[in-house]
C-alpha cells in the first residue's frame, strides 16, 4: 500500500500549493490551514493512492459549496462529517475512501476532517486538479452517464441566525447541484457536502489522480524559499507549473458581487484585466487574450509571493498575475466537456469555449 503519512508540515504545503492550484477559488488559505491542522491533530491521517483500493470499492466525494466572500458562512467540522454519514445512510453504501472535488486553499483538504472523525482513508484522486465553479464540473463526467442519479447531502448555516439547513437530494447532476447551491445561499454562504458515490474503477478513469501530491510538491517548493522573498516564491511557482508572469502592479479596480451563491466580478489594471466566477476565467491585455479557464490564472502577493484568491483581492494591492497552461495541470473529466463551459461564458460575458477547445 502506497500510504503517505500526513504531517503538520505536509498539511501546510498542501494548503499553500493547493491555494495556487485553486486559480482564484477553492477557499481561503487561512481556513484551509486551520482545517488541515485540526484534522491532523484529531487523528493520524494517511493519503493513499487510488491504485491501492479494490476496483469495486465505493468512494465518496467531499466538497464545500458556496461563495468564498460570504461573511455569514458557517459549516463546522461536525457538519462535514455528518454529511458523509447522511449520504452513506441514505444510499446504503459503505465508503472505502473519500476524495476532494477540487484543489484550493480549503478544497485541497476536503475530506481530511471526515477521515479523522470517521476513519475513512483520504484518497489522492480529486475530481479535478484545479478549482472550478460548478458542481457538475467536479462530478467526474457522471452527467453524461445515461440514467445516472446523483445523491448529495449538504449541511451548513448558523442556527443562532436561523440559517441552519440540512438536506439529502436525489436527481440528475444538474438538479442536485442546483439544489445544493441554493442551500448554500439559504445557509448564509456555505454548506458542507458529501456526494456522488462512485467505484474506484470509475474514479480512476475520470479523476485527477495524484493532484494532492502535486499540491504538496508545489507548496514545499514555495515554503523552501519563502525566506528569500516574494520574487523567489513567484519563480518557484512558475518553475513548478511552467507558468509565466502576465502582469504586475497595484490593482486599479476590483468589482465583486455575490450572485446565485457565486462570487462574480473583474480585477483591472491599466491595459490589463481579469474576470472571475469564483475562479479566474480570463486574462486580457489591451483586448488580447492571454489566458482562458481551465488554464490556471492566479494572483500572488508581490511582496510575499503568497497566493491571493479572487475574494481577497483589494484595490491598491500590489499583485503579480501568473498563468500556467492547462497542460501543466491534472484535470478530471469535468474539464473535457465544452458544454459545461457555457455557464462560465454567461457568467463573465466572455468567450471561453472557442479558446479552450
Amino acid at each position: 500500500m502506497a500510504r503517505l503519512k500526513i504531517t503538520s508540515e505536509m498539511a501546510e504545503a498542501a494548503v499553500v500549493g493547493g491555494c495556487v492550484l485553486g486559480g482564484g477559488g477553492g477557499g481561503s488559505r487561512a481556513e484551509g490551514l486551520r482545517a488541515a491542522k485540526l484534522a491532523v491533530e484529531t487523528a493520524p491521517l494517511e493519503l493513499i493512492d487510488i491504485e491501492d483500493l479494490p476496483g469495486g470499492a465505493t468512494l465518496i466525494n467531499a466538497s464545500a459549496v458556496g461563495a468564498p466572500s460570504a461573511k455569514t458562512a458557517l459549516a463546522t467540522p461536525q457538519d462535514f462529517s455528518d454529511a458523509v454519514k447522511q449520504l452513506c445512510h441514505f444510499t446504503g453504501q459503505e465508503a472505502a475512501g473519500i476524495f476532494t472535488n477540487e484543489m484550493g486553499g480549503l478544497a485541497t483538504v476536503n475530506g481530511w476532517m471526515q477521515s479523522a472523525l470517521l476513519g475513512i482513508p483520504v484518497v489522492d484522486a480529486p475530481s479535478n486538479g484545479r478549482a472550478h465553479p460548478t458542481g457538475v464540473m467536479g462530478a467526474l463526467g457522471l452527467h453524461a452517464v445515461p440514467g445516472y442519479e446523483s445523491v448529495q447531502a449538504a449541511i451548513g448555516g448558523d442556527p443562532a441566525c436561523r440559517r441552519r439547513i440540512e438536506l439529502v437530494v436525489r436527481g440528475t447532476i444538474d438538479q442536485t447541484s442546483a439544489q445544493v447551491r441554493h442551500a448554500a445561499t439559504l445557509a448564509g454562504g456555505l454548506v458542507a457536502v458529501a456526494r456522488n458515490p462512485v467505484t474506484v474503477d470509475y474514479a480512476r478513469k475520470h479523476g485527477a489522480n495524484g493532484a494532492v501530491k502535486q499540491a504538496i510538491r508545489l507548496g514545499q517548493a514555495m515554503l523552501a524559499c519563502r525566506e528569500q522573498g516574494g520574487e523567489a516564491v513567484i519563480q518557484a511557482v512558475c518553475g513548478e507549473l511552467k507558468a509565466q508572469v502576465l502582469h504586475r502592479g497595484p490593482v486599479e479596480r476590483m468589482e465583486l458581487i455575490c450572485q446565485g451563491g457565486f462570487d462574480v466580478g473583474t480585477v483591472t489594471w491599466p491595459g490589463f484585466g481579469l474576470t472571475f466566477w469564483n475562479e479566474y476565467m480570463t486574462a486580457e491585455a489591451d483586448g488580447r487574450r492571454l489566458g482562458t479557464f481551465p488554464d490556471l490564472i492566479m494572483t500572488l502577493d508581490a511582496q510575499t509571493g503568497w497566493p491571493v484568491t479572487s475574494a481577497e483581492v483589494q484595490e491598491g494591492m500590489d499583485i503579480v498575475v501568473i498563468c500556467a497552461p492547462k497542460s501543466s495541470l491534472l484535470l478530471g473529466a469535468g474539464m473535457r466537456d465544452p458544454e459545461l463551459f457555457k455557464q462560465c461564458e454567461e457568467a463573465v460575458g466572455k468567450s471561453i469555449i472557442s479558446y479552450s477547445f
